[in-house]
């Protein structure tokens, strides 16, 4: 069976603190079926110590000599970062993940082999959330994504890490990279797919002020996307969220339901706000500290 080369593309701003992780994550993904050739890391201005860790993870390990560090010395904003990646890649397929997650170490091979069809175009991954389900933003976070998993059963959802083929040149500038890849993806003809099998573990916001911060953010640029190019994410749907949310009520957990229902909704319409006044802030957003100190 032939294998499928991949290079994959990790934007970075101050990730100090998870670089490495992801790095000996991807050393440590069980590979069959895919064969990295690169690992390109794109620096956006760091004010850190990411740089210096991704140089001294590269001397080493099974990765050596296939790091690149790409630095820029002013912050310019994911989409730029992103599109510097896809100038550079010449794999026939790309992974893009953003540098505060864990893949598990089959995710890789899971997400390569649906290039074996040649209508498919892009995949998404499972994201599973670190956050403990017994405080109340974690419990907000584990909803969220479960969710997302049981809305991308019907039309995949994409965020996070995602797996595509190499026939975008550049992307415009955008607060939701990689719903905006999907788009350009399925203009082009190809088949958009979903594969629940290749888990992502990322951290949720853990405090108010964070998780409204991203999720007006995410929202916002849903709007942009769609109102941009007519294609939007399922999530945009509120009778889908809807359907699927009453079938997670019981009562132990009503009550954290409806708080972060009530959570999502002010969220939502804070995001169409910034999307009609101010959607321009979002393109170099702050960072969420709250999300970071990824442990899995």
């Amino acid at each position: 069976m032939k294998k499928i080369r991949i290079s994959i593309g990790i934007p970075t701003y101050n990730e100090e603190q998870n670089i490495c992780l992801l790095l000996d994550a991807i050393e440590k993904q069980k590979l069959k079926i895919a064969v990295i050739d690169k690992v390109f890391v794109i620096d956006d201005g760091s004010t850190d110590s990411t740089r210096e860790k991704v140089l001294k993870f590269e001397k080493s390990g099974k990765l050596k000599g296939k790091i690149e560090l790409i630095h820029f010395q002013k912050r310019k904003g994911k989409w730029f970062a992103i599109n510097a990646f896809l100038k550079i890649a010449k794999s026939p397929v790309l992974i893009l993940e953003s540098a505060d997650n864990i893949p598990k170490n089959d995710c890789f091979d899971k997400l390569a082999m649906h290039f074996y069809n040649r209508k498919t175009g892009i995949v998404a991954s499972r994201i599973v959330p670190v956050n403990d389900s017994r405080h109340f933003f974690g419990f907000a976070s584990q909803l969220i994504y479960s969710l997302h998993h049981e809305l991308s059963l019907q039309q995949p959802k994409f965020g996070e890490l995602i797996a595509f083929r190499n026939i975008i040149k550049r992307i415009p500038p955008t607060i939701v990279d990689e719903e905006e890849i999907a788009g350009i993806i399925k203009k082009k003809g190809y088949s958009l797919a979903y594969e629940p099998e290749a888990i992502v573990y990322n951290k949720g916001p853990e405090n108010l002020p964070d998780f409204i911060s991203q999720r007006r953010r995410i929202y916002c640029g849903h709007i942009m996307l769609s109102r941009k190019t007519g294609y939007s994410p399922l999530t945009m749907n509120s009778f889908s969220i809807l359907k699927n949310l009453l079938k997670k009520v019981n009562v132990k957990n009503f009550a954290w339901i409806i708080g972060a229902a009530g959570l999502e909704a002010i969220s939502r319409f804070l995001g169409a706000f910034d999307y009609l006044f101010d959607k321009e802030k979002h393109i170099k957003w702050k960072p969420i500290k709250s999300v970071k100190k990824l442990r899995k």
